[in-house]
C-alpha cells in the first residue's frame, strides 16, 4: 500500500495492479529476447497513439551480484538499445537492486512523463532459487531472467489514457460507442432493433429514449464524447437506415444500417485514433 500523502487520482493509487511477466532463456538469448520485449512494448505504445523516451538505469550502490554479473547484464542492454536504434538515456545507479533496466517513459497530453513500461535483466533470481537447465553439453546451466511489464500501473495507464484523448477515446477504445437517439416514442422499436443488431455485432451501445428534445439528447451525449449518435425517426425507420452524428466535426450522414455497422467495424478493426 502507498502512503497516503503520495497518492495522486488514478497516476498513483493506494493499491497497484501491474501487468508483470517472467521470461526465463540462457545467456545466448538476452540481445534477442529484450529486442522481442521492446518491439511488444512499441507496438502495444502506437496502438494508443503514445509517445515515449526510452531511459538506461545501471547498477545502484546498494545492489546484490557480482561486478561481472552486472558488467555482462548492463552491456546486453546497451546492445540491445543500439540494435533497437531509438534514442535513450542512461540514469546512473537506479537500477533495481538485482539487475540493471530499461525504463519507457510515456510522454502525456500535456507534456508530463510517466515510467510505465519496463525490462529488467536479472541473473540473481535464478540464483537465490536454484534455477538450472540442461544446456548443449548435457551440462547444467544457469538460466538469466526478464522481469516485463508493458502497461505497468493499470490504473495508472487508465488515468494517463483518460487524459491523453481528454476523455474523447476512439471508437474502438470508448466505454461507451453509439448512442441510439429515437425522435419520439414512436421510434422506440426501430431503435431497440438497431441497438440489438448493434451489441450482436459486438459493439457498446446505449438507448437514451428520455422524454426530452433530440437536441438536448444530442448534447448530452456529445458531452460525454459518445463518438456516434443515432438520430432515429419516421425516414430511416421506414427506409432501415440511419442517421449517423460523428463527433469528432459534428456532421449527420444518413445511410442504411448495414453501412454504418460495416464502418464502425472496419474503424474498430484499424484501431484508429
Amino acid at each position: 500500500h502507498e502512503l497516503s500523502g503520495a497518492l495522486h487520482g488514478l497516476m498513483r493509487v493506494r493499491c497497484f495492479t501491474q501487468d508483470d511477466a517472467h521470461i526465463f532463456m540462457t545467456p545466448e538469448q538476452i540481445e534477442e529476447e529484450i529486442l522481442g520485449v521492446m518491439e511488444l512494448i512499441d507496438s502495444f505504445y502506437k496502438v494508443f497513439g503514445f509517445e515515449y523516451a526510452l531511459e538506461l538505469s545501471t547498477r545502484p550502490e546498494d545492489s546484490m551480484g557480482s561486478d561481472e554479473q552486472w558488467e555482462m547484464a548492463t552491456n546486453a542492454l546497451i546492445k540491445a538499445l543500439d540494435k533497437n536504434g531509438k534514442e535513450y538515456t542512461v540514469n546512473e545507479g537506479d537500477g533495481a537492486f538485482y539487475g540493471p533496466k530499461i525504463d519507457f517513459h510515456l510522454r502525456d497530453s500535456i507534456g508530463r512523463t510517466w515510467q510505465c513500461g519496463t525490462i529488467q535483466l536479472d541473473f540473481q533470481m535464478p540464483e537465490r532459487f536454484d534455477l538450472t537447465y540442461t544446456g548443449k553439453d548435457g551440462e547444467k546451466h544457469r538460466p538469466v531472467m526478464i522481469h516485463r511489464v508493458v502497461f505497468g500501473s493499470i490504473e495508472r495507464f487508465i488515468g494517463i489514457l483518460t487524459e491523453h484523448y481528454a476523455g474523447a477515446f476512439p471508437l474502438w477504445l470508448a466505454p461507451v460507442q453509439v448512442k441510439v437517439l429515437p425522435v419520439t416514442d414512436d421510434h422506440i422499436a426501430y431503435a431497440g432493433k438497431v441497438a440489438d443488431e448493434l451489441t450482436a455485432a459486438g459493439l457498446r451501445v446505449e438507448i437514451d429514449s428520455r422524454n426530452e428534445k433530440v437536441g438536448y439528447r444530442i448534447r448530452e451525449a456529445q458531452l460525454q464524447k459518445i463518438p456516434y449518435m443515432l438520430v432515429l425517426g419516421d425516414k430511416e425507420a421506414e427506409a432501415g437506415e440511419v442517421a449517423a452524428r460523428d463527433r469528432r466535426d459534428g456532421k449527420t450522414t444518413t445511410m442504411p444500417f448495414g453501412d454504418f455497422l460495416a464502418k464502425v467495424q472496419k474503424e474498430i478493426a484499424d484501431k484508429a485514433n
